[in-house]
């Protein structure tokens, strides 16, 4: 066996990438537990159930009802079967439309138990910084350092979005940083259309409560999924939009996520002209 203590910091740095590709970003136990094992001890533990002559187990009694008659066993309870998707939807929709204040969205949001990717997410994130300045800045769906913390823009994709920001004269708390989901996929992978279905309602209703004059669309996933699914982010970025989020036209800036800036540093040229023309639009504003 490979102790990780022999292992050269390269070895043991490409096995904890392969880990976190694979979707294993938490530890649960310190030690390993052989589970057949402690399966078979506790049956094996189990007081065992007489026998009767022709060698079966005998049935358990049942209850008599009137006049001798034997009662049908009653039905073992079953667990609470999941909403079909459309009314998953549905029921998200009315939840998130009866909130009235962001603290009251956070309740239902925590509360709603029919959308799939909450059950394996660790964390439910929702709109961090000052939601009342006017401005919003929205990015991708969350990976595993968001998911981690508990806010959008975490770990090294959060520090180039603080310096992103401070290049047009913008601290975090001067702005509403928002995911496009609430929650994050198992393994980073892409959300179903039924998922984002779900999630589009709180999405839009924490957008609607922060009531931002002016939107900053962080990537493909972002700007596909709140102002054009039939375009790309190359097509959409550059050009102000138009983004309606529940009778309201907000204008938006699509533009480079800080993860396509890490992957790809020669972008952030493209990703300058973005932010001048949006530091531009927030004076013509007054804001900021």
């Amino acid at each position: 066996m490979i102790e990780v203590e022999t292992l050269p910091p390269e070895a043991l740095a490409a096995l904890l990438h392969f880990y976190a590709d694979a979707g294993v970003d938490v530890l649960l136990e310190d030690e390993p537990q052989d589970r057949f094992a402690a399966f078979a001890a506790e049956r094996q533990a189990r007081p065992q159930r007489p026998a009767d002559s022709s060698g079966n187990s005998p049935s358990p009694a049942r209850p008599s009802g009137r006049g001798g008659e034997q009662r049908p066993a009653a039905a073992p309870s079953a667990q609470p079967m999941p909403l079909p998707d459309q009314e998953a939807v549905a029921e998200a929709r009315r939840v998130a439309a009866a909130a009235d204040s962001l603290e009251a969205l956070r309740a239902a949001i925590e509360g709603f138990t029919h959308c799939g990717l909450k059950r394996g997410a660790r964390s439910t994130i929702l709109a961090s910084g000052e939601c009342h300045t006017g401005i919003m800045v929205i990015g991708g769906v969350p990976g595993s350092d968001e998911d981690a913390g508990g806010s959008a823009f975490a770990g090294r994709s959060g520090a180039l979005f603080d310096r992103m920001l401070a290049a047009i004269g913008l601290q975090r708390d001067q702005v509403a940083a928002l995911a496009a989901l609430p929650w994050r996929p198992p393994g980073n992978r892409q959300p179903t259309q039924a998922e984002m279905d779900i999630c589009r309602p709180f999405v839009e209703r924490q957008i609607a409560l922060c009531k931002p004059k002016i939107v900053l669309v962080l990537g493909n996933f972002a700007a596909r999924y709140l102002i054009d699914p039939a375009a790309s982010l190359h097509l959409l970025r550059g050009e102000w939009r138009e983004m309606g989020v529940e009778g309201t036209v907000i204008p938006a800036m699509p533009s480079l996520h800080p993860e396509d800036l890490l992957r790809a540093p020669a972008s952030k040229r493209l990703a300058w002209q973005d932010l001048l023309a949006f530091r531009q639009k927030l004076t013509e504003l007054g804001l900021g």
